[in-house]
């Protein structure tokens, strides 16, 4: 009984949820698949195959978009950078990820893996293995990516000695 009073006590006095925004729809959005088409990575920002599945982009009252992206085994993206970060989820296979100037990460399903605003990084499939991700980054000044220039194959194959996310 006791545990029971102390819980209610905490729900009581937790912080109401916000006021919804004066303007903003009231109703919950379902998006359906068809209504979000995949698309091919475009040659100028990746190299092999990329599938680009958008997930969901801005609002007039939030800034956050997401995609769900498959490589082929092989297939990586140009060298960018994302102004307010990026968030990477994968959710299938494995893949490297590569933060300019740092080592090249190997990373699987399950890993989530944060970028800072500005730094310039590479992800993508290894030159064995597929893999697939969820990406959520934020727009800023309506920009989302600023591209780079390709990742080179000896660069993408010869990078500095590997270390996966669980160490080994």
């Amino acid at each position: 009984m006791l545990g029971l009073l102390a819980a209610l006590s905490a729900c009581a006095s937790a912080p109401k949820a916000p006021e919804v925004a004066a303007g903003a729809p009231s109703e919950m959005r379902i998006s359906g698949a068809s209504e979000r088409p995949e698309v091919v990575g475009a040659p100028a920002n990746f190299t092999g195959r990329a599938v680009i599945t958008p997930l969901f982009g801005t609002t007039p009252y939030t800034r956050a978009t997401a995609a769900s992206v498959r490589f082929d085994a092989g297939a990586r993206t140009a060298w960018h950078s994302h102004p307010a970060g990026q968030t990477i989820i994968v959710t299938e296979g494995t893949g490297w990820v590569q933060a300019e100037g740092g080592e090249r990460r190997e990373i699987h399903v399950g890993d989530v893996i944060w970028t800072p605003p500005g730094v310039r990084h590479w992800h993508g499939g290894t030159a064995t293995s597929a893999m697939a991700h969820t990406v959520v980054q934020e727009q800023v000044d309506g920009e989302v990516v600023r591209w780079g220039a390709h990742v080179s194959d000896v660069d993408y194959l010869g990078g500095p000695a590997l270390r996966t996310t669980d160490g080994r």
